[in-house]
C-alpha cells in the first residue's frame, strides 16, 4: 500500500473532487492481483510458496535498487537466494525452526558481503529479513488449521485498509498525517482505512457465522499495523529520495508499494496464531 494520492496527473474534477487515472487502473489491477493471490493461497502450499518466492524476488529487486540504484547487484541475488531457500526449507520442514535458520544465514551472508564492499551493510542485509520473514510467516500460517481462510481474512482487512484510505484521502482530504514523512497521507485517509478494514473484517467473520464485533476489532488492529507498514516504506523512500519503489504495477507503483502493509501485518498475525493459538476466525470452523 503506497502513497494513495501520489500521482498528480488529474482528470477533470467533479464538484471539486480531483480524479486521476489511479481511480481506473488501481481497482482493475487490484482485483486482478487479488484474484491471483487468493488462487495461489487455496491451490496449496507448493503453489503458494512459488507465488511468495516470485513476489519476494520482485520486491528484492526494488529494495536493493532503492539502496544502490542497481537493479541486479550482488545483494539482490543474495537476498533472492535467501528468500527462495527459506521458502523451500519451509516446504521440506514445515513445522521446524530450520527455515528461520536458513533466513538468518542468508541475512548474515548479505551483511558480510555488503560490508566487504563497504556498501550500506545494514540496509542490504535488512532486505532478506524485511522481505523473507513475512513470506515465510505467510507460508507457515498456511499450514495452520484453516490457514488458507485465515490468510484470506488478513488480506480482506489489508485490502479494505488500502481502499478506505484511497477513497477517504481523495474525497475528504484535510490535515496531513505526517507531512515530513509522507506528504500525501491524510488523517481522513488513515481513519477511513481503519473503519473500512473493521467493516470488511466484521462482514467476513459474520459470513463465516462468527461474532461480527470481534471481527471488527481484529480488522481495526490489522489496519493500524498496515498503516505502520506503509509509513515504514514511506520513510525508507524518503531516506533514499525515491517517490515510488517502482512502476511494475499500474496504479500501484512498485511491488513494495503494493505489499508494504502485508510485510508488517503477516508476521504479527502469524505470531499470534502460531505462538499463542489465537484463532482469527474465532472458532467458527471445525
Amino acid at each position: 500500500m503506497g502513497d494513495i494520492t501520489a500521482h498528480q496527473d488529474h482528470a477533470p474534477g467533479f464538484r471539486g473532487i480531483k480524479l486521476n487515472w489511479d481511480w481506473v487502473t488501481r481497482p482493475l489491477f487490484g482485483v486482478a492481483l487479488a484474484a491471483v493471490t487468493v488462487s495461489a493461497v487455496f491451490s496449496g502450499a507448493d503453489y503458494m510458496a512459488v507465488f511468495a518466492a516470485a513476489v519476494g524476488v520482485a520486491a528484492a529487486r526494488e529494495w536493493h535498487r532503492m539502496i544502490t540504484k542497481r537493479a541486479f547487484g550482488p545483494d539482490f541475488y543474495i537476498t533472492s537466494g535467501a528468500i527462495v531457500s527459506t521458502l523451500l526449507a519451509a516446504l521440506v520442514w514445515p513445522h521446524s525452526a530450520i527455515p528461520w535458520v536458513v533466513l538468518a544465514l542468508g541475512t548474515l551472508v548479505s551483511l558480510v558481503a555488503s560490508q566487504l564492499r563497504q556498501e550500506l551493510a545494514l540496509w542490504q542485509g535488512a532486505g532478506a529479513v524485511y522481505l523473507g520473514g513475512p513470506m515465510l510467516a505467510l507460508l507457515q500460517l498456511r499450514g495452520a488449521p484453516h490457514g488458507a481462510m485465515i490468510i484470506v481474512g488478513l488480506f480482506v482487512a489489508v485490502w479494505a485498509t488500502d481502499t478506505g484510505a484511497l477513497f477517504c484521502g481523495n474525497l475528504i482530504g484535510g490535515p496531513r498525517l505526517w507531512p515530513s514523512l509522507s506528504p500525501n497521507k491524510t488523517w481522513a485517509g488513515t481513519l477511513g482505512g481503519v473503519v473500512a478494514a473493521a467493516a470488511a473484517e466484521s462482514a467476513f467473520v459474520a459470513f463465516l457465522s462468527g461474532p461480527p464485533l470481534f471481527g471488527a476489532i481484529l480488522g481495526a488492529g490489522i489496519a493500524i499495523i498496515a498503516h505502520g507498514g506503509d509509513l515504514f516504506e514511506s520513510w525508507v523512500k524518503r531516506v533514499f529520495q525515491r517517490k515510488d519503489s517502482g512502476s511494475m504495477i499500474p496504479g500501484h507503483g512498485g511491488v513494495l508499494d503494493r505489499i508494504d502493509s502485508t510485510l508488517a501485518t503477516a508476521p504479527c498475525l502469524a505470531a499470534l496464531v502460531l505462538l499463542t493459538g489465537f484463532n482469527p476466525l474465532f472458532g467458527v470452523l471445525p
